[in-house]
């Protein structure tokens, strides 16, 4: 789903861009080249106002990178760990989950954004920080303010999703939000999470497509090539997912925009 380029060269634009050496790979280069941890040279921010970004997916973190910001892109959990470690070491105290979200609620299509008022982690419900996210909601028209699951495996089937909204409330779903929820309890950092919808309740998602997001965050072709000839009849899932892809990168770019400089941490006193 993340498959095609990305048009990201505002974020080396801005003030005090720095790139991010491990996590994010250049157009000639494969991921799986880069060196752990990924953490972006903060230099150009104070120690304690930088923000933390975790994300899930390469050309999310491309998004993501900017002034004051230090990228996290999942890996495995040890790696999430050491990384965000790191970062706390230096003097961050704040974290945010950023980038595209399964559509649990029946409304919400792709390009729609998300600002957590909750982050639901199994049975567990951790509000976020009301200021930080009350900030994000004005920086971003038409972000609506509802709860977001976190799980550790992709919901892609519309009945599994209609059953988790009903059962948690939950406007969205992704891979990371839980994690940060977790790890800001466990470093008591403030934390919010901002998502954009890219698949709604109602698309089922292609095993083609789901087969091709690898662990560390890249996109193997061959691995959809290989689930493609297996199942031709998922093309025309595939290239609908493709479409709707298309519509959540252009949002998570004009959000990210929107965001400016350390998420819309800067300024805010009281994070």
């Amino acid at each position: 789903m993340a498959g095609n380029r990305l048009d990201d060269s505002w974020a080396s634009q801005l003030p005090g861009g720095r790139t991010i050496p491990c996590a994010i790979p250049s157009t000639s280069r494969d991921i799986t080249d880069l060196d752990q941890p990924a953490c972006l040279d903060v230099a150009c921010a104070p120690a304690d106002r930088f923000v933390i970004a975790l994300v899930g997916l390469a050309f999310e973190a491309r998004i993501a990178s900017g002034p004051g910001v230090v990228v996290i892109c999942r890996n495995t959990e040890s790696e999430v760990a050491s990384s965000l470690n790191h970062a706390v070491k230096r003097g961050s105290r704040s974290i945010i989950s950023f980038g595209v979200a399964g559509g649990l609620a029946p409304h919400l299509r792709p390009g729609n954004w998300i600002v957590a008022s909750s982050i639901i982690d199994a049975q567990q419900i951790r509000p976020t920080h009301r200021v930080w996210s009350e900030k994000i909601l004005e920086m971003i028209p038409g972000a609506e303010h509802m709860p977001i699951a976190g799980v550790d495996t992709a919901v892609a089937d519309p009945e599994a999703k209609r059953r988790m909204h009903v059962e948690t409330g939950a406007a969205t779903v992704d891979m990371e939000s839980h994690l940060v929820a977790r790890h800001a309890s466990t470093h008591g950092l403030s934390f919010a999470a901002v998502r954009v919808v890219i698949d709604p309740a109602h698309r089922a998602v292609p095993e083609a497509a789901l087969a091709g997001m690898r662990p560390d965050g890249g996109t193997s072709v061959t691995a959809v090539m290989r689930e493609l000839i297996a199942g031709p009849s998922q093309l025309s899932g595939l290239l609908r997912v493709a479409y709707d892809a298309y519509a959540a990168r252009r949002a998570l770019l004009r959000a990210r925009r929107l965001l400016g400089p350390g998420f819309g941490l800067l300024g805010l006193n009281e994070v």
